[in-house]
Order: structure tokens, then sequence, then C-alpha cells
């Protein structure tokens, strides 16, 4: 039978209704509130003066002239990490205040964190010594400071913690932020110390050749986040993943750092670190396949039940379908993306409110998943009108 759309519905009755979750057993622990705004927002706020705090540094330490040109090429790295991130995040987009928190903790708050230790050691040890300090100190201080981040945002916005892309996206956004104060500082100083061929050379080494170095090594523990946010384990219960993830940061941060110390660094480059990127893009790659799977399988229970048309399901279940879907839209009298883009977003939020509301974990996804259904019928009837 052929459809004149893909959002073509086979008549105009009352869908059938879809069975709610099975609810928790009774030694499940209670669904927690849900108070990410309000949590995160007043983190955000107590980071503000530490941010200050590094702008006076960098000010009367670098000098403003320093300053500004560490500033403007740091700002190119962390465009392109940026945009590869909002790539792998088109799927299921995570709130747009939480990327940006997860930025700036990574940028100030793990930054300051990593300071605050060494000053600590230089304090009471008089510091480790270089080769210590960078391939041991180092890894494990940044990434366990990047790491608490992640840790905040399992236990405050688990609602837009699904799974490990998620975690993936907000690790490497955190590594990505740390990456930029840190370039910045690494730009002016070689500014300072050898001018326009020294910057030039530190900017080959960590804009050219690692804009992805920190964003790899926090996704390994945004990742492991992830895998317990899929479980729908207990913020207690994920840390413990989030600590095997933890050490996979470190060794991974330790052997990129021991290579420009301890070794030759283009040689491990091109037998380690190349390779390791490489795994590290087709892993999400195959995780980018399973949330299409399981949009598919959730959304394909809102068919069987009359909500969609199976055409509809894998229309959202692909990319190519979303493509196709967003062409037909623009054929549309007054060109209806806006609409479909919405349609296809709040419907891909659909089928995580109901894992969500499958794993019992979430006492309010029930009652977002009626949202969403209402909206969604909206957009449809949007797309539809005459």
């Amino acid at each position: 039978m052929s459809y004149p759309s893909p959002l073509w519905q086979p008549g105009a009755g009352e869908p059938a209704r879809i069975s709610d979750a099975p609810r928790p057993p009774a030694s499940a622990a209670p669904p927690r509130p849900r108070r990410s705004g309000l949590a995160l927002w007043i983190v955000a706020a107590l980071l503000l003066p530490v941010l200050g705090v590094l702008v006076v540094y960098f000010l009367r330490f670098l000098g403003p002239a320093a300053s500004i040109v560490g500033l403007v090429l740091a700002a190119v790295p962390f465009a392109v990490v940026w945009f590869a991130v909002r790539l792998i995040d088109r799927w299921e987009p995570e709130p747009r205040r939480l990327l940006l928190f997860a930025v700036l903790w990574g940028a100030v708050a793990s930054v300051a964190f990593a300071l605050g230790v060494d000053l600590v050691l230089q304090l009471t040890v008089g510091g480790l010594g270089a080769p210590v300090s960078s391939v041991i100190q180092a890894p494990i201080v940044e990434e366990v400071g990047k790491g608490l981040g992640l840790l905040l945002l399992y236990a405050a916005a688990r609602r837009s913690f699904d799974g490990p892309v998620d975690g993936i996206v907000y690790g490497a956004l955190i590594g990505a932020g740390f990456a930029f104060t840190e370039n910045i500082q690494y730009f002016a100083i070689s500014f300072i110390e050898g001018g326009a061929v020294q910057v030039s050379t530190t900017f080959f080494l960590r804009a050219i050749l690692s804009p992805f170095a920190h964003v790899m090594f926090t996704s390994l523990i945004g990742f492991a986040f992830g895998l317990a946010a899929r479980r729908s384990l207990s913020t207690g219960a994920a840390l413990r993943y989030g600590l095997v993830g933890l050490l996979g940061a470190i060794v991974l941060h330790g052997l990129w750092n021991g290579s420009a110390v301890l070794f030759d660094f283009f040689e491990l480059y091109a037998t380690l670190q190349v390779p390791l990127f490489v795994l590290f893009v087709l892993g999400i790659l195959v995780l980018r396949r399973e949330e299409a799977r399981l949009t598919r399988a959730r959304l394909g229970e809102y068919a069987a039940a009359g909500w969609f048309t199976p055409q509809e399901v894998d229309m959202l279940a692909t990319g190519a379908g979303r493509r196709s879907a967003l062409a037909w839209a623009r054929t549309l009298p007054g060109d209806r993306t806006a609409a479909m883009k919405q349609f296809i977003v709040d419907a891909t939020a659909l089928a995580a409110a109901r894992q969500r509301s499958l794993s019992g974990r979430d006492a309010q996804a029930p009652a977002e998943e009626r949202r969403l259904l209402e909206r969604t019928g909206a957009a449809r009837a949007t797309l539809l009108a005459r």
C-alpha cells in the first residue's frame, strides 16, 4: 500500500492506549526528584568568581597582548571540537544549557582544581619534578577534576543523561573546555618566549595534531557513566563505572604526556595515538547506530498501538529517512522545515522517555511521554495542514 507522505495517518480514530511501563519493585530505590536546573545553575554561579581569578591571572602574569594571542589561537581548536561534538549529538540533542555547563566546568572548575592541587604540592613537598608531574600527577589530577563534572551532571541531570553517547558528548565538551584554557596559557607563553615562530610550532602540535586529546581522555569517563545511565543505576552505583572510565582516561593521558617527555613523540603519535583515535571514531559510529536501534524499538511500540505509522518509524529511525522528511517538508506551502525538525526532536525525545519509563527509575517519564505524544501530534497537524 502506498502513502501520500511519511506522515500520513490511516484514519481519524483515537489510537490505542500504550501500556504504562512496569512499576519498579518495592525493593528498588525510590525515584529522585529532578532539580537539575537549580543545582547546576548554583554551581555555575559559584564558578564565576573562579573565572574572574583566571582572567586576572592571564592578564597580570602573561600580559594583555600575549593573553589575546593565546585566546584567539585557542578558539580555533575549540571551534573544531565544538562542531564535531554537535555532529555526534545531532541524533538526540542534549539541552544547550547542559552543554554550556560542561564547557564551563572544563574551562574553569577543572583547571582551578588542577592548579590548586599543584599549589598544595608545591607548598608541601616542593613539587614532584617535571617527568613525574607531567606523566603521573597531571593525568591523575586533571582527569579527576574533569570527571567530577561528569559525576555532577549524572547526579543532577539524569533525565538528560540517557546513555553512552550522552556521556561522550558531555565528557568531550568538558575536555574541550579544559584544553581551551590550557591552550591559552601554552600559546601565550610560547608567544612571550619565542614570538611567532615558537607559537606557530606550539599551535601545530596542540591545535593541528592533537585537538581531540583531552576530548578523547575525558570521553572515556563519560562513556562509563553513560553505560551506568543505560542501566538506570543510582549515582552511588554509577560511581563504580566512572572509576573504571577514570582509570582508562588517566592511562591514555599518561601515555600522551609520556610520548612528549620519555619517548619519541611523533613515533608514538603515529603508532599509538592515531590508531586509538580511529577506534574512538568507530566506537562513536557504533554507538550512534545503537541509538537509532533504540529509537526504532521504542517508537515501534507506539506504532503498534496506532500512535505512529510504520513509515513514520522508518523515517525517524534512520538518518536517510530524516533527511528525506526534511526535504519533503521544504516542498510544503510556506516551507514547514521547522515543524518537521520539531517533530523529529520530539519523537526522538519520546523514545528516550519511553526507555527511562521502562527502567522504572524515572517516575516522571510517563507524564513526559504523554506530553511528547501531544507535541508530536501537534507537529504532525502543522505539517499536514492545508
